[in-house]
């Protein structure tokens, strides 16, 4: 079914836990810019990327200084490649954490090559915010909300340990300190989650712990030069649209210390209208929380030539 003009659909880029050994390799081989825009990311931060994202180590894709410019460099990819072949503009666009950089590159907000030196910095201030070994985070499967938010401060004990993203209903990451992550855990299992899971991250995001690292970017950001976005963009903290470089520069701060609302980014798409939503990257780890958020929206998760083309039928490429 190909769109009409009047039908809204949206574009989504994931963050960290969506790369894999292998990433994109079907679109690398279909087309060149593919290759070029890793090139590009790959010349910025002094790193073969591609090699990376295609023959791993898991261990080095996995470290965060190397996982944030990847991710970045695939999302912007895909988006390339669907414009390339002709698919329409999204009505509006956002990522999850991380992905929320790639949104604002394909908006038009950040040049590509000054983001990727951007995320790559913020890769580093997020890593040297907190002792390798001593933050955690962990998935709750299972619980409300507020009841997660219980469970933290319960766990607490005069640590941090805090509720970070809101991924679906029933799917809850909480990160902090890791001993208060590890007392959480077994506080919210106690409390009937399904499960409740450390995951395998270096970086607690999203919590207080990362307060040292945002104020450390907010200092790079200051001279990052941001255009108006071209297209809209809602931001992961507070479900709205920038409209000033500086406000943009503000919610980017926020966020690295601040709840994912993912939930709320969905449901508010949903309520202006958005009747379907393209995972733009590797993996359909968005396109699994969207169907749990809400069942009506049509999802589709680009990441490869077949996946595009089925894609691009609806969103009018050719």
């Amino acid at each position: 079914m190909t769109m009409s003009e009047n039908d809204k659909f949206a574009f989504v880029f994931p963050g960290q836990g969506s790369q894999s050994v292998g990433m994109l390799a079907d679109l690398g081989n279909a087309f060149p810019i593919v290759r070029d825009t890793f090139q590009e990311a790959s010349e910025v931060v002094q790193s073969d990327l591609w090699a990376m994202a295609q023959n791993g180590p898991e261990s080095e894709l996995n470290r965060t200084e190397f996982t944030q410019p990847i991710m970045l460099a695939a999302g912007v990819a895909v988006w390339r490649c669907w414009r390339q072949r002709g698919g329409a503009a999204p009505t509006v666009l956002a990522g999850h954490s991380l992905g929320e950089y790639t949104a604002l590159v394909c908006a038009g907000a950040f040049d590509f090559g000054a983001a990727t030196r951007l995320v790559a910095d913020r890769a580093r201030f997020m890593q040297e915010a907190v002792i390798t070994g001593e933050g955690r985070m962990a998935a709750i499967l299972g619980l409300d909300d507020d009841r997660v938010r219980l469970v933290c401060e319960e766990a607490a004990q005069g640590q941090v340990v805090e509720a970070v993203n809101f991924n679906a209903p029933g799917q809850v990451v909480i990160a902090g300190c890791a001993a208060a992550v590890d007392r959480a855990v077994t506080l919210a299992k106690a409390a009937g989650a399904k499960r409740a899971l450390e995951l395998p991250v270096s970086v607690p995001s999203h919590c207080a712990l990362m307060r040292s690292a945002a104020a450390r970017l907010a200092e790079r950001l200051a001279a990052v030069e941001i255009a108006a976005p071209i297209l809209p963009v809602l931001h992961n903290v507070d479900v709205s649209r920038a409209a000033s470089a500086d406000a943009i520069r503000a919610r980017l701060v926020e966020q690295l210390h601040r709840p994912v609302r993912w939930v709320e980014i969905i449901q508010r798409m949903a309520a202006d209208g958005v009747a379907w939503v393209v995972e733009c990257g590797p993996g359909k780890v968005l396109a699994g929380l969207n169907r749990r958020i809400d069942r009506r929206m049509d999802v589709a998760a680009v990441f490869d030539s077949a996946s595009l083309d089925k894609a691009l039928l609806k969103g009018g490429g050719n």
